[in-house]
């Protein structure tokens, strides 16, 4: 059984999160909730929850500045927001699980399903990143964090040259040869990677359009990057791709 807390200035976000958790996650027991920042820390000082419920956008004391006001935060962080795309995807870059209001019941029982197959650790360099992606929302996400086996790290996209499907995983390659692991799908990178620098010329590959060096006419053909690399590209997207890196 995981205790949780409900941090939310909206009295009836609270009562309907309240309720959903109480029918569909048996696992998961609320053990208080504040209206906004300043009562949440206190609330997370005094109860010591597993799970934080957090909405963002609060009077008095924001979610950040709560964040930044805790001596500990050694638990799951899950934000429930309306927010908008691009604060959606500073969420994503940060490897943080959001809940987007009004709720869904599936999407609520899969987080917790995940939340009780992971261990807690310590999220200050996510909420370092987080808030840094919050702070200009005209700036491009530069850094992102990256779920692995072994936890969470912390790349420059500029470094990334390209990934590689694997099944329920990715592979990621960067300079220097670094290659890491990641608990998320091809699929999901290419929703959360930005279209004006990475590119996806087959089902199995993601490039950084910086790093190509040439292409090899074939069938679909194949692209080589700076690191020796060969990325196959399938016959549908060699035309788009050619366009593409003709533009650059």
């Amino acid at each position: 059984m995981l205790s949780a807390v409900i941090i939310d200035d909206e009295y009836k976000g609270r009562l309907a999160l309240k309720q959903k958790i109480l029918d569909y996650c048996k696992d998961i027991m609320i053990i208080g909730e504040a209206a906004d920042g300043k009562e949440g820390l206190e609330l997370i000082n005094e109860k010591k929850p597993d799970i934080v419920f957090l909405d963002i956008e609060m009077p008095l004391v924001n979610g950040f500045e709560m964040l930044q006001n805790l001596k500990e935060r050694n638990f799951h962080l899950i934000f429930t927001t309306a927010y908008n795309h691009y604060a959606i995807k500073a969420i994503k870059y940060s490897a943080f699980d959001y809940l987007l209001k009004p709720i869904d019941i599936e999407e609520l029982k899969a987080t917790a399903q995940k939340l009780m197959a992971t261990a807690k650790s310590n999220i200050d360099l996510q909420i370092d990143l987080l808030q840094g992606n919050f702070q200009d929302n005209n700036r491009p996400l530069k850094k992102l964090a990256i779920p692995t086996i072994d936890g969470i790290c912390f790349y420059d996209l500029k470094d990334l040259i390209y990934l590689e499907a694997d099944s329920n995983y990715t592979n990621l390659y960067f300079i220097e040869n670094k290659k890491i692991v990641a608990s998320k799908t091809l699929k999901e990178f290419q929703d959360l990677l930005p279209d004006d620098h990475f590119y996806r010329p087959h089902n199995s590959y993601i490039i950084n359009l910086s790093f190509v060096s040439k292409y090899i006419k074939g069938d679909g053909g194949q692209i080589q990057l700076l690191n020796g690399s060969l990325v196959d590209v399938s016959r549908k997207h060699k035309d788009e791709f050619l366009k593409l890196i003709n533009k650059r």
